[in-house]
């Protein structure tokens, strides 16, 4: 319920939602690339999926010659043959 009333306050006031609840930002270009930014950490990483801790949820990314091309404490960037992006509680 509390995670609920801060949500409703940071739209009714239009804050940006990655920096106000901690929201992961994924963005994916093609099938070839994707950015995950606001991570909390890596959590597996294999050639076939690369998981990933977030404040919300953990994302899995599967496919194939998949590759963390670099990281920092806010964004990584993987490549590879993106097949899935799967968001999990």
């Amino acid at each position: 319920m509390k995670r609920n009333s801060k949500e409703k306050i940071v739209n009714s006031l239009e804050l940006p939602k990655d920096l106000m609840l901690g929201a992961a930002i994924v963005t994916v270009t093609g099938r070839r690339e994707a950015l995950i930014s606001n991570y909390k950490g890596i959590l597996e990483y294999e050639d076939s999926f690369i998981r990933v801790q977030t404040k919300n949820c953990r994302i899995l990314i599967s496919g194939s010659h998949l590759a963390i091309d670099y990281y920092t404490n806010e964004e990584m960037k993987i490549t590879g043959f993106i097949d899935n992006i799967q968001y999990e509680n």
